[in-house]
């Protein structure tokens, strides 16, 4: 198991996140990636952050800050050791999808031309404009 709420997560970032890392990549392209990678693994923090009217970028950045295995405990709004709180992740699941996204990522990144449907238009309600609410006629609704 590993620290659950998305610290692990974080965790995985630190040597992507390295400013060495990043200076090292050949290309703007590849220094564009690492900030895309970045953001889209602190997303799952930033948005329990929020859920919990919360700061994201705060949060992130103290968790990003603690000693490893202590992260943002949601449910009691305090920085603790998750493991021991109970808030965990199964590892498997973790790595699993890291493994996913990246694989998908690289996907994308080699493919010339992405096919998607058009969003479909909502047709409007029965085709007449005038009220339908309860009540007598000519009152308009409730």
């Amino acid at each position: 198991i590993v620290p659950g709420g998305g610290t692990a997560l974080i965790r995985a970032l630190k040597g992507a996140d390295d400013a060495n890392a990043i200076s090292a990549a050949s290309n703007e392209d590849e220094r564009t990636g690492f900030g895309i990678v970045a953001r889209a693994v602190e997303s799952p923090l930033r948005q329990l952050a929020a859920n919990a009217g919360r700061e994201g970028a705060l949060i992130v950045s103290n968790v990003k800050n603690n000693k490893d295995g202590h992260g943002y405990n949601v449910a009691t709004d305090k920085y603790e050791d998750l493991i021991a709180s109970g808030v965990v992740d199964p590892t498997k699941v973790t790595r699993s999808a890291l493994q996913n996204a990246a694989s998908i990522a690289g996907l994308l990144l080699t493919t010339e031309a992405l096919i998607t449907d058009l969003p479909e238009k909502e047709a409007g309600g029965g085709g007449h404009g005038h009220d339908h609410g309860g009540g007598m006629g000519g009152m308009g609704g409730f």
